[in-house]
C-alpha cells in the first residue's frame, strides 16, 4: 500500500541513520522526498538510491534561518507543494553541563528545539493548504530529564511540549502533529559513542532506525499524537518524572542493567528490537 502517492515530504538529518530510513519508507510509499543534511556527500550518496524525478537533496545547517527559507523556497519551486515535515536532524553533546562549552549546549537548543519550531513556522502555510502533517522525533528523553543529559532532555521535552500545543492549534485545519519518542536507537548516534553513553540509556530496549521510520510514517498518515518505544520505557520515564526519589532508588539497578547490554553491543552480542509496539 502507497499511503504518500505524489506527496512531498521535508526530512531532516537525512543522509543516515533515522532521517535516511524515514526518506525511504516515505519513497517506498509514493513520496517525493526532500532529503537535508550538513554535508553534501553522505547526501548525494543517500540520493542514489532514489527515483531522480522523486528526490531532491538540499544541503544545509538546519539551525541557519536563511538557509530553511531556502529549503522551503527549493521544495515548492522542485515539487510545487509541501504535504509533510519530519524534524529529525539532532545534536548531542553528552555529559554534564559543567564539562560542556556554551556553544556546544546552545547548539543542542538550535538544532534539536529552534529549528525544528521555524522550520514548521515557515511550512505551515503550504501544509495548511495541503492538509499535511508535521512529525517531530523527540526522545524518552524528553519524558523523564536524564542526568548527564540535562540539555538534550530539555530540548526534547520542548520538542514535545511544541508538538502538543501545536496539535491543539490545528486541531480544526487538517493539520496533524505528531511526536515519536524512542529510546535508544541501534544506528551511529549511539553506537560510534559507546563509552560515553550513559549506562542506564541501555537499560531500555534498543530499537531500529527501520521501526523508527515505521512509526513516523504511521503518524504522519492517521495523526496519532505521539508514538513511544519501548511502551514499557515511555511508563517508566513517566513514573520517574512524577517520582524522583524513586528514580534515583532504581538508577543503580538500571545502570547494572544497561551495563550488561552495553558490554554486550561491544562483543556483537545484541541485537535491538525491530518491533515498533
Amino acid at each position: 500500500m502507497q499511503r504518500f502517492n505524489d506527496r512531498t515530504v521535508i526530512i531532516t538529518g537525512a543522509s543516515e541513520g533515522v532521517g535516511l530510513a524515514c526518506a525511504e519508507l516515505f519513497h517506498a510509499e509514493g513520496a517525493n522526498v526532500v532529503l537535508v543534511a550538513r554535508r553534501l556527500g553522505p547526501l548525494q550518496e543517500a540520493a542514489s538510491g532514489f527515483s531522480s524525478d522523486r528526490v531532491l537533496v538540499h544541503q544545509g545547517d538546519v539551525s541557519e534561518h536563511l538557509q530553511l527559507e531556502g529549503l522551503v523556497r527549493s521544495t515548492i519551486e522542485r515539487f510545487g507543494s509541501l504535504n509533510g515535515i519530519v524534524n529529525n536532524a539532532g545534536a548531542h553533546f553528552r555529559g554534564s553541563v559543567e564539562i560542556r562549552t556554551a556553544d556546544e549546549l546552545s547548539r543542542m537548543v538550535d538544532v534539536n528545539l529552534r529549528a525544528p519550531i521555524a522550520l514548521t513556522a515557515l511550512c505551515l502555510p503550504y501544509l495548511l493548504k495541503s492538509g499535511g502533517f508535521v512529525v517531530n522525533i523527540a526522545s524518552l528523553a524528553g519524558h523523564a530529564p536524564l542526568d548527564g543529559a540535562a540539555t538534550y532532555s530539555a530540548t526534547k521535552a520542548g520538542l514535545r511540549a511544541f508538538t502538543f500545543a501545536l496539535a491543539e492549534e490545528l486541531r480544526e485545519t487538517g493539520v496533524t502533529v505528531s511526536a515519536v519518542s524512542p529510546g535508544p536507537i541501534a544506528t551511529d548516534f549511539i553506537l560510534s559513542n559507546l563509552d560515553e553513553v550513559d549506562d542506564i540509556v541501555f537499560s531500555q530496549e534498543m530499537t531500529t532506525a527501520s521501526a523508527v521510520a515505521s512509526m513516523v510514517c504511521d503518524c504522519a498518515h492517521d495523526g496519532t499524537r505521539e508514538r513511544s518505544f519501548p511502551p514499557s520505557g515511555a511508563k517508566l520515564a513517566l513514573v520517574s518524572y512524577l517520582f524522583p526519589v524513586l528514580r534515583r532508588w532504581l538508577s543503580p539497578v538500571l545502570r547494572r542493567k544497561g551495563r550488561r547490554v552495553k558490554d554486550a553491543l561491544r562483543r556483537g552480542e545484541h541485537r535491538p528490537s525491530t518491533s515498533k509496539d
